[in-house]
């Protein structure tokens, strides 16, 4: 079995020292007029966010928050996989892998993770006590190196199998997710069924184009209008970023305001934050992910799933369902909501939440509620 090696934060000071000085040189583009963020990410607001990132902005205590964790990297697939991988306080703790998305990070897990790892620090039961292993995404921050092989959704649910049995020695294990985080579960449901206790996404990676019923339910309805606006309005960044994700890679891993607008916008849109990106997240959260992808170098490597999903099947099917039991918590501003029905021909849901508040980044805009969520599923599998 492979030891891993335990790994802790350190950006070197001449890499700070190369932001900061890229950024007291910004050019800035012009913005058409008209209502703010329409178009893309707020002028107004990027000179606000890239004034407080020169001017308060201290990486050294956002490291230092990061580095509370224990970290570790390991061989994993060709690769060293970076993870954060926190022991349980209880008496009992189940093993729980946490996947994050795009363009997210472990960055996303900050408050979660104690109130898994130690729900009696909050009021809660021992009993219910995760070990958590957080990962960063093969390609994604600190699980990158340049010039190393791509991975797609399939490719990193097989790493993440072979990390926690394989690496950590747990036989089953639970798993949970949002964004491509959420397919990487629904994957390991599917493929590594013996070794998952149950998944819990807070994503369906269902297909789009299911049959609706004739005419379709109000459900039906309202999901059919939501993937209309989606496909209009919404996914410009993933057809480049599918198609190609090169071209773009040349101006963000260049400008770390480029990078910060690309990234930043989508915690605006996707969130619930009622257009007050700040009072969700707050700067220092926003600026510690863009962070984490400038510092490593990996923005171009964190695209491959999109280019990997452009050109290969869809990794879930309602021809081989998900058999494992199967969570579902559904946030209010999450970026879609498919009807249960049809999420009932690819999983086998056993819980479906309506949250009442949170969007796409659920560990970071409601955790307490999401940690609830996951422990009291779990709670009847372990």
């Amino acid at each position: 079995m492979t030891t891993p090696t335990p790994y802790r934060i350190h950006v070197p000071d001449p890499v700070l020292a190369d932001v900061r000085a890229r950024l007291e040189r910004v050019r800035w583009p012009d913005e058409a007029p008209g209502e703010a963020w329409r178009y893309g990410t707020d002028l107004a607001y990027m000179k606000e966010l890239v004034a407080y990132w020169h001017d308060k902005y201290d990486w050294r205590i956002n490291e230092a928050g990061l580095n509370r964790f224990r970290q570790f990297t390991a061989p994993v697939g060709g690769i060293d996989v970076h993870f954060i991988h926190e022991p349980g306080v209880g008496p009992n703790p189940l093993p729980l892998l946490l996947s994050h998305g795009w363009p997210g990070s472990i960055v996303e897990f900050q408050r979660i993770i104690p109130l898994l790892t130690d729900p009696a620090r909050f009021g809660g039961d021992p009993a219910d006590a995760f070990t958590v292993v957080a990962p960063s995404l093969p390609g994604y921050t600190f699980s990158f190196k340049p010039n190393q092989r791509r991975f797609g959704i399939v490719e990193i649910a097989d790493v993440f199998a072979t990390l926690m049995t394989d690496v950590l020695g747990y036989r089953r294990f639970a798993a949970q997710g949002g964004d491509w985080g959420a397919f990487v579960t629904s994957v390991l449901g599917g493929s590594h069924p013996d070794r998952l206790v149950g998944i819990h996404v807070n994503l369906l990676a269902i297909r789009r184009d299911l049959t609706a019923t004739k005419p379709p339910t109000p459900e039906e309805q309202a999901y059919l209008e939501e993937v209309h606006h989606w496909m209009r309005e919404e996914t410009g960044y993933q057809w480049i970023q599918g198609t190609k994700p090169q071209t773009l890679a040349y101006g963000l891993t260049d400008s770390p305001v480029g990078l910060a607008a690309w990234i930043v916008e989508k915690f605006r849109t996707w969130s619930d934050c009622h257009g007050d990106v700040d009072r969700r997240f707050g700067k220092d959260v926003l600026l510690t992910n863009v962070m984490l992808y400038w510092v490593t170098g990996a923005i171009n490597s964190s695209f491959w799933p999109y280019y990997a999903r452009s050109h290969s099947a869809w990794p879930i099917s309602e021809d081989k369902p998900i058999r494992v039991p199967t969570a579902y918590a559904s946030f209010p501003r999450e970026i879609l909501h498919p009807p249960r029905a049809w999420a009932e021909r690819v999983y086998n849901i056993q819980r479906w939440t309506p949250m009442s508040a949170g969007g796409h980044f659920a560990a970071l805009e409601e955790p307490e509620a999401l940690a609830a969520d996951v422990s009291a599923f779990f709670r009847t599998l372990r």
